[in-house]
């Protein structure tokens, strides 16, 4: 189900025909723009450690592989701009890290030894924490299967662009 208090966007007001044929606002209309993936390098830097920069490459390559996932089929579908460059960015971080953090979980367990004894692997909270942040991205972008619902194409038949009609 749409987030009911959450106004359409103009690119979905725009494909779904805007059938209650208010003005959308030229200030939210987003030029659409093919985005430059980001360098990587810059948002997971090099590190002289061999364990952080052996985690650091992994990053690098799980965020680039979700921008040239992703990316194409916003183009599309969303009609992003370059406004939206840095929550694309963002989200390719955060699935980045939830496979650090899985990575970490697989290797050493939920529970860890520590000076306390037995205590909760943080990799744990930092997943969930991350999750909870790409959900809202997924959301946003309109990635997940209930934010498509929302969007309907508009039918073939109501094709407005005939001025004979």
């Amino acid at each position: 189900m749409a987030d009911r208090y959450r106004p359409k966007s103009a690119v979905q007001r725009a494909r779904e025909g805007n059938p209650s044929k208010t003005a959308i606002k030229e200030g939210v209309i987003v030029p659409r723009a093919v985005l430059a993936e980001p360098e990587w390098n810059e948002v997971f830097k090099i590190s002289p450690h061999p364990a952080v920069e052996a985690a650091n490459t992994r990053c690098r390559e799980v965020a680039s592989t979700e921008w040239r996932r992703i990316v194409p089929i916003l183009e599309v579908a969303a009609g992003i701009g370059e406004v939206d460059h840095t929550t694309v960015k963002d989200l390719c971080v955060c699935v980045a890290r939830i496979d650090q953090a899985e990575r970490d979980l697989s290797e050493r367990g939920l529970m860890v030894t520590a000076e306390r004894g037995t205590v909760k692997n943080g990799a744990a909270t930092i997943a969930g924490q991350y999750r909870s942040q790409l959900a809202r991205y997924i959301r946003e972008l309109g990635l997940s299967p209930s934010a498509r619902t929302a969007i309907t194409a508009p039918d073939p038949e109501d094709d407005d662009s005939d001025i004979w009609d």
